[in-house]
């Protein structure tokens, strides 16, 4: 066979309809309409795992104009490696920071203390683009959410003290983090 292993699939599955969807006469036990759907759903199901990115892949790499690659003293592709319980939550009468703990799988940039590294994003229940506000200016990204296991690319700031003065939920609070970093720009990167 030739072509790229979905479009294999596909030859299979077709082969496959032809074979157990004739018009008249069915081998499977179901209709040939019921044959059919089920073909129908395997090749959609198919099409839809074949676009996803392969595990272990690496990070897309940010655009030029992304300012993920302007931004900040520090550049760093990192997997997000929890999200404690009640680090982030929405709250309407204040905007908060949360510390969140990130492994780092690579540096463009800069210098970070350690392979794990805490990091303060402003606003973190909302879309990384929608978190600045009249207090908080210059924030920003394309990531939707925060959410563990993801990997994103940061550009950051440290220390997070002299960027940020606000309310922080640090659940990480008493344990030797390092220096804490200020989230400057968030982009998803897988």
């Amino acid at each position: 066979m030739i072509g790229t292993p979905l479009h294999q699939l596909s030859s299979v599955l077709l082969r496959f309809r032809a074979e157990f969807c004739p018009v008249r006469q069915h081998r499977i036990g179901c209709s040939p309409a019921a044959s059919c759907r089920l073909v129908l759903l395997l090749t959609v199901l198919s099409c839809i795992l074949g676009c996803q990115k392969p595990v272990g892949a690496p990070p897309a790499p940010a655009t030029e104009d992304s300012p993920v690659t302007k931004l900040g003293s520090i550049e760093v592709v990192a997997r997000l490696v929890e999200v404690p319980d009640g680090a982030i939550f929405k709250r309407d009468l204040y905007d908060y920071a949360t510390i969140l703990k990130f492994e780092v799988l690579t540096t463009h940039r800069g210098e970070t203390h350690a392979g794990t590294i805490f990091v303060g994003q402003y606003n973190p229940f909302k879309p990384r683009d929608q978190a600045a506000d009249r207090r908080v200016k210059g924030i920003g990204g394309n990531a939707k959410s925060l959410t563990a296991s993801r990997i994103y690319r940061m550009a950051l700031e440290s220390p997070l003290d002299d960027y940020f003065m606000g309310g922080i939920v640090n659940k990480y609070f008493g344990q030797d983090t390092g220096p804490l970093y200020w989230a400057v720009w968030t982009d998803a990167a897988d």
